[in-house]
């Protein structure tokens, strides 16, 4: 939930001004941007990044005198918690009649956002059929695929012709958004087949709809389904949209190509800042004592697992206080190895979020992050070899070097293939925090390896 930002009233004289402003012929909009230039964009997306670079009064102020479709479709491209901010600062009227032009799944992701009372008061503004729709949406867990479902689609009775769905798509066709697929159902709303608008207009004249989706293999997703699931089916076909059903068939939505774009952009990032410990639901517009709150933890989890490292280094003391070139060479072993970790954890983790793997395969891409790291760690080690003889003038230094390399640099590519899949078993985020632990592992055990081969070897 987003902290509300309040924006002041205006005075008498500034309204005074705007008015005269208006009379002058100047646009409210242009008043809003604060210039007189005719500013025209092509996409929504362009507006909503313009509108991100004024102030929140002036957004306020242009979505207020905007038409409501535009209104409507610039709101749906702006980053979340400036489209909260904007929606708490608009009247319930203009607000409401603005979410009622949006399409419902982008409506319901912004109102999910919204402090409950003040979403009731806009839910209250709707006509009725519209609220309801919404109340439902919302009622869906927001990770699901009836989470991110679009409720507008075009259903078709199975005892219609061709031409007639044709007419009854060019009557829906205005009210509609993107309407890629014609949804066959039959009297009781369950799914029965799926009709492109390409297969519908080449369909021979008179053709019964039952018969053109006779032996159809319909792909469908259940409502419950996991977003993340959704999208890499959705992938997978190469479908524009995919059609979402209760368990017993009934449609119920369609989640849509642009839907499957943004949570995989969104999944990634989560990603990306689950590796590091961060919360994949902080921002840059995340208040900076939540971000503290949230990452904390993890940097003190962190700081347990460096002193891991260091109580292995405190150790072999001696061994560093008698041959001090260790103390030089022994970072580069533990870098090494953390980089080939890193390589293994990307991959994995990339692929789990877009593929779901079985047991079998998952622990054989394991395996094959093993034979990379040995490979890659014996020509690295011949590098490391040559490279610590000539430095410090004894092959026995560069024999340890080397071993210890390949050594650490084969357990940080299986740990790295690891990490995320035993994550994934304790049924958390195989993300989470990885490469803290990851880095925990080639730390301390490159440093063991190495001091300890050359406490046997050296000293």
């Amino acid at each position: 939930m987003t902290e509300k930002t309040e924006i002041p009233a205006k005075d008498a004289a500034e309204m005074q001004q705007e008015a005269g402003e208006e009379q002058r012929g100047l646009t409210i909009p242009e008043i809003c941007r604060g210039s007189n230039e005719e500013a025209s964009f092509v996409h929504p997306a362009d507006m909503a990044d313009h509108l991100e670079n004024l102030s929140l009064e002036k957004q306020v102020c242009a979505l207020r005198h905007m038409p409501k479709e535009d209104a409507a479709e610039a709101l749906a491209e702006l980053e979340e918690t400036v489209a909260v901010d904007v929606l708490e600062n608009l009247d319930a009227d203009t607000a409401a009649q603005i979410i009622a032009e949006m399409a419902p799944d982008d409506a319901a992701d912004v109102l999910d956002e919204l402090d409950e009372d003040h979403r009731d008061v806009l839910l209250g503004h709707l006509e009725k059929e519209d609220s309801e729709e919404l109340r439902n949406l919302l009622n869906f867990d927001p990770n699901s695929a009836a989470g991110v479902m679009n409720t507008e689609l075009i259903l078709v009775e199975q005892t219609l012709t061709v031409d007639g769905a044709i007419a009854c798509i060019r009557h829906e066709m205005e009210e509609k958004e993107n309407p890629y697929y014609a949804y066959v159902v039959d009297e009781k709303d369950i799914l029965v087949g799926v009709l492109s608008l390409r297969d519908l207009m080449l369909s021979r004249p008179g053709t019964i709809l039952k018969d053109a989706v006779a032996g159809q293999s319909v792909v469908s997703v259940p409502y419950d389904m996991d977003r993340g699931d959704v999208a890499a089916i959705l992938s997978h076909y190469n479908y524009l949209a995919i059609p979402v059903v209760d368990y017993e068939g009934h449609i119920m939505g369609l989640v849509t190509y642009d839907d499957t774009m943004d949570i995989m952009h969104e999944e990634a990032s989560a990603d990306m800042l689950g590796m590091v410990g961060a919360d994949p639901e902080e921002s840059v517009d995340t208040p900076w004592l939540e971000s503290v709150q949230k990452r904390l933890p993890w940097l003190v989890i962190n700081m347990i697992n460096s002193a891991l490292s260091a109580w292995v280094v405190y150790m072999f003391e001696g061994s560093i206080a008698q041959m001090a070139v260790l103390a030089v060479l022994m970072p580069m072993v533990a870098n090494q190895a953390g980089n080939t970790g890193q390589q293994a954890l990307a991959v994995m983790i990339r692929q789990l979020a877009t593929e779901r793997f079985d047991h079998k395969k998952s622990w054989m891409a394991v395996f094959r992050e093993g034979k990379i790291g040995l490979v890659t760690g014996i020509c690295m080690a011949a590098l490391a070899y040559l490279g610590a003889w000539l430095f410090t003038g004894s092959f026995l230094v560069g024999l340890v070097m080397a071993s210890a390399l390949l050594f650490d640099m084969i357990l940080g590519a299986i740990a790295g293939g690891s990490i995320p899949l035993i994550f994934r078993a304790l049924g958390r985020d195989p993300a989470q925090a990885s490469s803290i632990f990851l880095t925990t592992l080639t730390d301390s055990a490159g440093f063991f390896i190495f001091l300890g081969l050359a406490t046997l070897i050296l000293l």
